[in-house]
């Protein structure tokens, strides 16, 4: 099972000396991938930047999107953002997508709300059309650039509700997805609904892949209540802290028993998702996990 790095974007304190720290030594540690995560109404830098800088700042690590909402964008500029991160990255973007949990983000572009996961499988369809080199206008160039990967990257699915990963396995080659404690009952029934949902169509296994928060150190349990607090702020406080109560991961105990847990449910990947900007965090994970 690969293990990644999700660069803090959406923890207070990232600049531009310690987003280089965090990318020099995600990569130059046992980490299999960089990722970051979309969000509009919120501190975070755009993720399609975040991104493409990380791309050019790292040589071995893959470049994971976690994940897009095609909906917050228009499908051809969403086609070649990514095909742009391939092309910076030497062919090493994986890209996933997702129609998201907040409304708000939609609200702040003016994105209609409805029919999320039919206009998700749309933009799709689109981006794909243009990363064949299918013209967008009769009669126009080709939009580029042209993906390193043929074909355009490896597409997943941000999905973690049945149904969402049941439609899912129309489009995507697998799951980017995420459990809240984590919980191994949860990852187990989205795995299983994946594997059940890809062989139904007669398609190869799918990529499983998922993640989770965690917080490190003398005052990791106020650190990560103290994240889930500023990053959950549109839920209602009886939501969030139900949300608090199962998110567990504050030792390194805690840490090496989630990373074994996603392995037993048939991980492919795990993505750590840090509570914290500073960048010593890729150290103390590399020392209980490298």
């Amino acid at each position: 099972m690969e293990i990644g790095m999700n660069l803090p974007v959406m923890a207070p304190g990232l600049d531009r000396d310690t987003f280089l720290k965090w990318c020099e030594r995600i990569d130059a540690d046992f980490f299999a991938s960089i990722a970051a995560g979309e969000r509009i109404s919120f501190y975070n830098p755009d993720m399609t930047a975040t991104l493409a800088a990380a791309a050019t700042l790292t040589e071995r690590v893959k470049i994971i999107g976690g994940v897009f909402v095609p909906m917050l964008h228009h499908p051809v500029m969403l086609a070649t953002q990514p095909a742009t991160i391939d092309v910076l990255s030497g062919g090493r973007l994986v890209a996933g997508l997702g129609v998201g949990g907040r409304d708000q983000d939609y609200q702040s572009v003016d994105a209609p709300l409805g029919h999320r996961l039919t206009r998700l499988a749309e933009s799709v369809e689109t981006m794909r059309s243009v990363w064949r080199g299918e013209p967008v206008v009769e009669g126009a160039l080709p939009v580029g650039p042209a993906p390193v990967q043929e074909g355009g990257p490896r597409l997943l699915a941000g999905s973690l509700m049945v149904e969402s990963i049941e439609m899912a396995s129309k489009w995507a080659d697998g799951l980017c997805g995420f459990s809240f404690g984590p919980s191994a009952a949860e990852m187990e029934l989205q795995f299983e609904a994946a594997r059940r949902a890809w062989k139904e169509r007669g398609r190869p296994a799918p990529w499983l892949g998922t993640g989770f928060w965690y917080a490190l150190g003398p005052d990791a349990r106020e650190q990560l209540d103290a994240y889930l607090d500023r990053y959950l702020n549109f839920m209602v406080p009886v939501a969030r802290e139900s949300v608090k109560q199962i998110c567990i991961v504050t030792t390194p105990q805690a840490l090496k028993d989630a990373v074994q847990q996603a392995k037993d449910a048939g991980a492919d990947d795990v993505l750590l998702v840090p509570t914290t900007s500073d960048p010593d965090d890729v150290h103390r994970v590399t020392d209980i996990l490298g």
